[in-house]
């Protein structure tokens, strides 16, 4: 049983998902841990409640219901586009509220349409909060993963800047962070001679042999969540990305880049004189956006009351392009969130590319919402 009511308005709820075309779908509260802890961001991770089987398997209570869900799809070999709909408990460790609470949303898989995909999961997510709080002003804030990827390579850093800036995209703490060690880079953490020497020389079959000689000498082997051969990339990673000093003009680019927050009907023409003056190729993750934004106009959105701010990014490693949340006027509380995850379903095991796009409704929020 749960340990929590179910919100009086999730019937209704599941009628308005059923008359959007989407498909209801249960997942089990006990998940396989991994693709959890693979995927689905370091913020996740660190809230996950994880337990183990009998056999040693990691597992956890169920902390969202994107994976679940694709995972689902996969296992049961169900053929493409399809929508699902959810709504259930979901358990993670919480700084404020209940650890576990419920939430709902659509995941749409399948879909090439993807402009169109993409509108119509802010459109409902935006429709089904009027609906649930009438009256209220809603702020919807929207962000693209794919544009800022694009930026970053334009730039012509190295693979590993590329990839840790790309990492932290959406948390403005990390990524500052990473861009003053861009400007000023810091030396790294000194190791032993032995170490520095084979690192220095690029003997890497050395290095790897020393690293497991050391991890079998001090019992670290039998725990070690890395071999020694990744550990001995990531010394090298550090050792190269350590000497790597971006240029002034990259810098300052990538910092205009990122504070550009304006209305979404003025977005695309923004970015498209930011990349002429830059001299950066976005290629198709501005094609793409520009797409997006004419299939929200043609659905009736007020773009001129979305925000399109290019550093807003949401904390989950899976989202590949458009990046959305809806939010009360004046209140700090998310009350849904969610964008486009085209890699994930081929990283969970599909066999062929799966574009998907979704979003997810915090129920606790929407209820306290409704209480006011």
């Amino acid at each position: 049983m749960p340990l929590i009511n179910m919100p009086d308005f999730a019937a209704s709820l599941l009628a308005d998902f059923a008359a959007r075309g989407a498909t209801r779908v249960d997942t089990p509260v006990i998940q396989p841990a991994a693709p959890f802890l693979d995927m689905a961001g370091e913020d996740l991770r660190r809230r996950i409640f994880l337990t183990e089987s009998e056999t040693g398997e990691s597992l956890c209570l169920r902390p969202e219901f994107t994976i679940p869900v694709c995972l689902s799809h996969i296992e049961t070999a169900t053929g493409t586009p399809k929508r699902y709909a959810y709504l259930g408990e979901v358990f993670r460790q919480r700084r404020e509220g209940a650890n576990e609470f419920y939430q709902a949303g659509i995941e749409d898989l399948g879909e090439t349409a993807t402009a169109r995909a993409d509108a119509r999961a802010v459109s409902d997510a935006v429709g089904i909060l009027a609906q649930l709080l009438p009256g209220r002003v809603l702020t919807i804030t929207l962000g693209d993963q794919a544009v800022f990827e694009a930026v970053v390579r334009a730039l012509g850093l190295p693979g590993g800047w590329q990839k840790r800036l790309i990492q932290a995209f959406g948390d403005s703490t990390h990524l500052n962070q990473l861009l003053e060690d861009l400007a000023s880079p810091k030396a790294v953490t000194a190791q032993s001679d032995e170490v520095e020497a084979l690192l220095a020389n690029g003997d890497d079959a050395a290095l790897v042999a020393l690293i497991a000689a050391r991890m079998e000498e001090t019992g670290y082997s039998s725990n070690a969540s890395r071999s020694p051969k990744e550990i001995a990339a990531r010394l090298k990673e550090n050792r190269a990305l350590a000497r790597t000093r971006l240029e002034g003009r990259a810098i300052l680019l990538l910092r205009e880049f990122l504070s550009l927050e304006l209305p979404l009907d003025e977005a695309a023409g923004a970015l498209a004189g930011f990349a002429d003056a830059a001299g950066l190729a976005l290629g198709s993750a501005l094609e793409h956006f520009e797409a997006r934004v004419a299939a929200m106009a043609r659905l009736g959105l007020n773009l001129s009351g979305m925000t399109y701010r290019a550093a807003f990014g949401r904390p989950l490693d899976y989202y590949t392009g458009l990046v959305f949340e809806v939010a009360e006027q004046d209140a700090k509380a998310v009350l849904a969130g969610g964008g486009r995850f085209d890699r994930l379903l081929t990283l969970l095991g599909a066999q062929q590319p799966i574009p998907a796009v979704g979003f997810s409704l915090w129920l606790d929020r929407i209820e306290t919402a409704r209480s006011r």
